[in-house]
């Protein structure tokens, strides 16, 4: 059974408070990290694209669910999720072995319509085509924005607190789960060894979150955010956010171009040349 609660902080916690909670826990709730007007500008950006995202096509996606990826470019206040610096810190805290960068794994609204049962529990690291990582080993951390309040009768995220610690063949059953009820603004990060899933919309309204996971730098990327965003749309985007999609490289020798440069070479015009070399030899 999980402990009696999902651990939770206020907006003013260290992330060093926050990365010890998520460590021991496997997850934890910041509340009110951002305030109703980012939301509100957040939701006015995201109402179009999330009308005219279909729903999902199978029972995993949520078939009354609506999942809108892109977010840096559909709705540029995501931004403020994206790149929070509490949350970035507690990242560039939680994530290991790492000795050089992390990046953005991916973005998404997902927009749970009334009616909606509960999603099924699951690992997110299972998108590493089922590698059995080690236990020690924590290689990706999710987060979940609750745009509109989280309760347990609108759909808030199930989590089992102390399950990131357990063989990836442990099976959980949703009563062993806990709902991440939270006001608007507010964000419950995960590991990705955490088992979790949407909860049931057992009410007339839908229930939007931003979901935004981080994952190593050595790892592929959910979201291909190179595809996702053109290079004139990247290089519009913050130093900071660039680095975040992946335009520099993700350990030494991985990820460069040109025969060495890094990618951010081609974001900020820099000659060949003037780089330095990722190529071992």
């Amino acid at each position: 059974m999980p402990t009696a609660s999902i651990p939770r902080c206020s907006a003013d916690c260290t992330a060093e408070e926050v990365a010890s909670l998520l460590r021991d826990h496997g997850a934890v709730i910041v509340e009110r990290l951002v305030g109703d007007d980012i939301c509100d500008r957040l939701a006015a950006e995201l109402e179009p694209w999330i009308d005219v995202t279909p729903t999902g096509a199978d029972a995993f996606s949520g078939h009354n669910t609506r999942r809108t990826g892109g977010l840096l470019t559909k709705a540029p206040t995501s931004i403020d999720m994206v790149a929070h610096p509490l949350v970035l810190d507690v990242v560039d805290q939680v994530l290991w072995p790492k000795k050089t960068a992390f990046q953005l794994h991916l973005t998404q609204s997902i927009a749970i319509g009334p009616d909606s049962p509960a999603q099924m529990l699951h690992r997110d690291h299972w998108c590493f085509d089922f590698f059995p990582f080690p236990r020690d080993v924590d290689v990706e951390v999710s987060t979940i924005w609750a745009l509109t309040d989280f309760t347990e009768e609108n759909g808030a995220t199930r989590v089992v607190p102390d399950s990131h610690r357990t063989s990836d063949d442990v099976r959980y059953a949703p009563d062993d789960s806990l709902p991440a009820a939270m006001p608007r603004g507010s964000v419950v990060l995960y590991l990705g060894s955490t088992v979790h899933g949407g909860g049931a919309n057992r009410t007339d309204r839908t229930r939007i979150a931003i979901n935004v996971d981080y994952v190593l730098g050595w790892l592929r990327q959910e979201e291909n955010q190179y595809l996702t965003y053109s290079l004139d749309e990247v290089r519009a985007m913050p130093e900071r956010v660039q680095r975040l999609l992946g335009y520099e490289p993700g350990a030494y020798a991985l990820g460069y171009v040109d025969g060495g440069r890094s990618p951010m070479t081609l974001l900020t015009g820099e000659a060949p040349g003037s780089h330095q070399s990722f190529v071992p030899g």
